[in-house]
C-alpha cells in the first residue's frame, strides 16, 4: 500500500492571497528552497506559514491578558439626566436580564462574553494538539479551526453597538453614552483572536498524519527483500 498523496508530497503549494495552486521547480526543490512566489500576484508562498506557532502564541496570550480588563472595567457608560451608569459586560447583561430583555441579553452574553472566551480556548486548543503531535480526530480539529475562523468577527456586536450609540446619544446635558476602558480591550481581544486564527496554519494538524503514512510504507526493498538479487530471464 503506497503513501496517501498530499499536497506536500507532490510539490504543490497554495497562494494565501489569490488561492493559486503552483508547483514548486524541482530544481528549487532539489537544492532545499523553500521560498517561491506566486506567478499569478507575486506573494510569498510557503509550504507552511513561518513561525505560525510562535505567532499564534503570542497573540492568543495578549488576547488572553486583554481578556480580564475587558470583563472587569466598564464598557459604556449612560448618563440620563444628571445620572451616569456605567456597566461592564456581564452587568449590563444582568441589566438587561432585570428589565426581562431576555433575547437581547443572551446576544450580548454569547457574543461578547462566550464566543471570545471559546475562541481563546479553541486556539489554545489547537496550538497544543499540534506541538505534541497528536493524531485524535484531524478532520474535526480543522472543522473546529474553520468555525473559530468564521466566528470571529461577530465578537464584534459590542463594538458596533457602543460606536453607535455614542454617536447618535448627543442630546447635551439631558443624555449622553461614552465608551469606556472596557470597549478598548474587548475591541483588542476580539482583534487579537482574529488575528491569531488567521496566523494558525490548520495544515500543521495534518503534517503528523502525513509523516506516520510515510514512515509506515514499506519501501520496495522492505516489501520485496530479494528483488535486488532476481534476475529476469534473457528474453528469446
Amino acid at each position: 500500500m503506497s503513501a496517501p498523496r498530499t499536497g506536500a508530497s507532490e510539490g504543490l503549494l497554495v497562494c494565501h492571497e489569490c488561492e493559486a495552486v503552483t508547483k514548486r521547480p524541482a530544481v528549487a526543490i532539489a537544492r532545499g528552497l523553500h521560498d517561491f512566489e506566486c506567478p499569478r500576484c507575486g506573494a510569498a508562498l510557503h509550504a507552511r506559514k513561518p513561525n505560525s506557532l510562535a505567532r499564534t502564541w503570542a497573540l492568543v496570550i495578549a488576547a488572553t491578558i486583554c481578556y480580564v480588563p475587558a470583563n472587569l472595567y466598564p464598557i459604556m457608560a449612560i448618563t440620563s439626566l444628571g445620572k451616569t451608569q456605567a456597566d461592564t459586560i456581564l452587568s449590563g447583561v444582568f441589566f438587561l436580564i432585570h428589565h426581562d430583555m431576555w433575547p437581547l441579553a443572551l446576544v450580548v452574553f454569547v457574543a461578547s462574553f462566550v464566543v471570545p472566551l471559546a475562541k481563546i480556548v479553541s486556539i489554545v486548543f489547537l496550538l497544543v494538539s499540534v506541538q505534541i503531535d497528536s493524531h485524535w480526530r484531524p478532520a474535526d480539529r480543522t472543522r473546529l479551526y474553520r468555525i473559530t475562523e468564521a466566528v470571529g468577527r461577530w465578537s464584534l456586536v459590542d463594538i458596533y453597538v457602543v460606536t453607535i450609540l455614542v454617536a447618535l446619544v448627543k442630546l447635551g446635558s439631558l443624555a449622553s453614552v461614552e465608551a469606556r476602558a472596557g470597549a478598548v480591550f474587548f475591541g483588542a481581544v476580539v482583534i487579537l483572536t482574529m488575528l491569531a486564527a488567521e496566523s494558525f496554519d490548520p495544515r500543521l494538524i495534518w503534517t503528523p498524519i502525513d509523516t506516520a503514512a510515510r514512515e509506515s510504507t514499506p519501501t520496495r526493498a522492505d516489501a520485496h527483500p530479494g528483488a535486488s538479487h532476481v534476475r529476469t530471464a534473457p528474453s528469446s
